[in-house]
């Protein structure tokens, strides 16, 4: 095993002649795909891997700097493709690793075949003419929450995130990976990506793109996945999920695996 993939927990499942990469948000690891991967490994070769600040990740090996924008996620990214020899993939993104891959495929339009997008969004915050769901104060509550005492803020955001029961697995799954994660790296992977704006580089992602969003996201208002279908550059398709949350993979895995199979299997009519 390589070095990129020893960092990134890397794994490798199934087999085919494409390949699908499934990348995670922030506060989840690979395991948010545990509902997917069953439904892929006979037709198609499945990369699982933790984007870096995850809490299955050494944390030694987070550095502030790099990770102070999504490019440096993004170049992570590349890094396991061309050590995997990737010719090309299908990249399944889920929240902030949607717009990892988009700015991936800007650099290396070569790799990607499709973006298929969950919970995406290129700003958080909003701003004129745009409504990102959030205002800088909202966001900085949530920091200074994080610094006073990350325990107590994992508690009250998961369920919040997630969405419906509070006392659901879901709901559990995620509190347990986003406590795992280290509150300083958890602080500055939130601050990184609540502090985004991507708004500018969509025009640049000239692969097909599958927007798939739930109707109800605390993190992301559904208005989000139009402005997306509006701005990318190449061709996309927008599908609106009658679900609840930022994590309807976990959450509601009866309703988004069907449609998110769809997409990987389909392409966009021209």
């Amino acid at each position: 095993m390589g070095v990129v993939e020893e960092a990134h927990n890397v794994k490798l499942v199934g087999s085919g002649d494409q390949t699908i990469v499934l990348a995670h948000g922030f506060g989840t690891d690979q395991s948010v795909w545990k509902h997917l991967v069953p439904h892929l490994v006979d037709d198609y070769r499945v990369i699982l891997f933790d984007n870096m600040g995850a809490g299955t990740t050494n944390p030694d090996y987070f550095d502030f700097e790099r990770y102070s924008t999504l490019e440096g996620y993004a170049y992570d990214v590349i890094a396991i493709l061309e050590e995997l020899r990737v010719k090309s993939c299908i990249f399944v993104g889920h929240s902030v690793s949607a717009m990892i891959g988009a700015i991936a495929s800007i650099t290396r339009p070569d790799l990607f075949t499709k973006l298929v997008t969950v919970s995406a969004s290129p700003r958080y915050l909003n701003d004129a003419n745009y409504y990102g769901g959030f205002e800088k104060e909202d966001i900085q509550q949530l920091f200074e929450a994080m610094q006073s005492n990350y325990k107590a803020w994992c508690d009250g955001f998961a369920p919040l995130v997630v969405g419906g029961d509070m006392e659901s697995v879901a709901v559990q799954e995620f509190s347990r990976t986003l406590f795992n994660m280290r509150p300083d790296i958890a602080l500055s992977v939130a601050q990184t990506i609540f502090q985004s704006d991507m708004r500018h580089l969509l025009c640049h992602v000239t692969i097909p793109c599958h927007i798939i969003q739930s109707m109800k996201d605390l993190a992301v208002p559904v208005v989000i996945s139009e402005y997306l279908h509006q701005n990318f550059g190449g061709k996309s398709i927008v599908e609106v999920m009658q679900t609840d949350g930022h994590l309807p993979q976990l959450s509601s895995p009866d309703v988004v695996i069907p449609i998110l199979l769809k997409h990987i299997r389909c392409s966009i009519a021209t």
